[in-house]
């Protein structure tokens, strides 16, 4: 394989994994948004889609269309029950509690899915095929295609949510002022409540997708959390499209350099570079140049 294929091949592989990331990204995105809270069981959302898509599709009492639609309400109705339960009872909450109490959540729930499904990483079936595609010299699994795609279809679908619906265009509201948004009669709680499900959702469907590249465990969702987490800081927190921007991005840097380097450094190039973003500059690429601290 000469250099350019192999550069193509690093290039689809991190489309593929930034695609995850921005998804995941902007779950982060849209809770802090809403909050001004960084989620850390966002991870283990994630982690549900995949373990909830596996446990449906192995009853095989369900088409596989079906089965995405069952974990992803599973998975959202997790969400929600959360902000109901540990979120919203929380009286005049300062950001470092509502942080500790979702790094509890992503402990409760890894906990949880290890007790469910056992330590033992189970697999999902491709949605469709397995032969791989040629592309200039590289090669390009059908899953990959459906990650792409499910990936694009997801964000559109949000930036539509946003500028074209009356719920949206209040969760915009309540990001930009959550007292000026209760001033004209927004229900900033529904809205939170709302973020969550939505977050929830999002991080469901990025779990199920590329379930079927890699196998998926009760902790797979730590790793995919933090590198989310990564791309969100990467693109500015509470910027949607830097969201999609970063994990697109972390994804190339971090295939490029575990295929130009080695591939022993492929997690710790995220974490490298959120390091040097949070240096150089801390609000990201799309987010605000004043840098609130909490």
């Amino acid at each position: 394989m000469d250099l350019i294929s192999e550069l193509t091949q690093y290039l689809i592989s991190g489309l593929t994994s930034g695609a995850i990331y921005a998804i995941i990204a902007l779950g982060f995105t849209i809770i802090y948004n809403a909050t001004e809270v960084i989620n850390f069981a966002q991870g283990e959302f994630v982690m549900l889609g995949g373990m909830v898509m596996i446990a449906v599709d192995a009853t095989g009492r369900f088409p596989l269309p079906v089965s995405f639609i069952l974990a992803v309400s599973s998975v959202t109705l997790v969400g929600v029950v959360f902000q109901r339960l540990a979120i919203q009872p929380v009286r005049r909450p300062s950001a470092i509690t509502l942080i500790i109490i979702t790094v509890g959540a992503s402990i409760f729930l890894r906990g949880v899915a290890m007790l469910v499904w056992g330590k033992d990483p189970l697999g999902l079936r491709p949605f469709s095929g397995v032969s791989p595609i040629a592309v200039g010299g590289a090669t390009l699994t059908p899953q990959s295609l459906w990650v792409l795609s499910v990936s694009v279809v997801v964000m559109a679908g949000l930036q539509f949510f946003y500028k074209h619906t009356i719920t949206g265009k209040a969760m915009r509201a309540c990001a930009f002022s959550r007292r000026a948004a209760r001033l004209v009669g927004i229900s900033v709680d529904r809205m939170v409540l709302i973020s969550f499900a939505l977050s929830a959702a999002m991080g469901a469907v990025a779990g199920i997708v590329v379930a079927p590249i890699t196998l998926c465990g009760y902790d797979v969702g730590t790793m995919l959390g933090l590198k989310g987490f990564c791309a969100a800081v990467l693109g500015g927190l509470g910027s949607s499209p830097g969201s999609i921007l970063g994990g697109f991005l972390l994804g190339i840097l971090e295939a490029l350099g575990a295929g130009l380097i080695s591939s022993g450094f492929k997690d710790a190039i995220a974490f490298l570079i959120l390091l040097v973003v949070l240096f150089l500059r801390p609000s990201g690429l799309f987010g605000p140049r004043e840098v609130k601290r909490v």
